[in-house]
């Protein structure tokens, strides 16, 4: 009986076969999945960002030079000119003058022939000179820029893309952790906290661009329009004068090709195709 009682109810527990445990990824492995606005507007932004950054060296070229204040021509100082003496190009920025023969003021076509041109056709719309072209190109795809932007910025706030991924934590916000983050990067080291899309640089970055140099853009480049000015004062005196307005412009948008060639960069060292599939399909894998 009690050899029954044993068998029925034995000391030793009887093991129950488990499922094997999911593994999870890291926690500190971001999410590189975006909504279908984020991604349509990042791919409308580039080809506008680009266009608009050609066609604007094209208008560049009917002047080449930056001044300070509300007027500005030949008779007037400039703090930048990208011009030619004889068969030599040259960029002055204050008083430093670079030789640029070759690259800046005066270059070699592809027919062989040297022009005179602050920037050469291969990085202008359209490539051989025309100004009037230049300003069509330039403000048809500032409507795609401008209006991109707005709709952006309107989705991200109802769909949670700037809660979630580029808010600022307070945390994120003391010195020793964006230091941290600046060190971090420096040894191509990109993680991120748990839960967090991005850095604290990350963030920092994009928050730069989207809420501050995107916005000048569009501002400078009505405080530099002749009809806007006529018809509205306020932006060309917001910044001292169109001639301001004009030199922050070209300033900015150099700053944004730097920042898209950095960001191509780093996309290229750190997980290319993860980020690639994020920013078209929408799924991290």
């Amino acid at each position: 009986m009690t050899d029954m009682i044993a068998a029925l109810d034995p000391a030793e527990p009887v093991a129950v076969p488990q499922a094997a445990p999911e593994i999870a990824p890291p926690a500190s492995e971001p999410n590189h999945s975006h909504a279908l606005t984020t991604r349509i507007w990042h791919w409308v932004n580039l080809v506008s960002l680009i266009t608009l950054f050609m066609s604007g060296l094209m208008i560049f070229n009917a002047h080449p030079r930056l001044y300070w204040g509300e007027y500005g021509n030949r008779d007037e100082p400039a703090w930048l000119e990208i011009g030619q003496q004889g068969s030599r190009g040259y960029l002055s920025i204050g008083s430093t003058q670079i030789n640029t023969t070759g690259v800046l003021g005066v270059y070699r076509d592809g027919e062989g022939q040297m022009r005179s041109r602050a920037f050469p056709g291969w990085a202008t719309i359209p490539g051989d000179y025309s100004l009037a072209d230049g300003r069509h190109w330039h403000f048809f795809f500032a409507w795609f820029f401008a209006f991109g932007l707005l709709f952006f910025m309107a989705f991200s706030l109802f769909n949670g893309h700037i809660r979630g991924m580029i808010a600022m934590r307070a945390a994120e916000w003391h010195p020793r952790a964006l230091w941290r983050t600046i060190v971090d990067h420096a040894r191509f080291d990109f993680h991120t906290a748990p839960g967090e899309a991005y850095n604290p640089l990350q963030k920092l970055s994009y928050i730069a661009v989207i809420f501050v140099m995107l916005p000048l853009m569009i501002v400078t480049g009505l405080a530099m329009s002749p009809g806007t000015d006529a018809a509205l004062h306020f932006p060309s005196m917001m910044f001292g004068g169109r001639q301001t307005a004009r030199s922050i412009h070209f300033i900015i948008a150099w700053s944004l090709i730097g920042f898209m060639l950095l960001h191509v960069a780093l996309v290229i060292v750190h997980k290319p195709l993860t980020l690639l599939r994020g920013m078209t399909i929408g799924h991290r894998r």
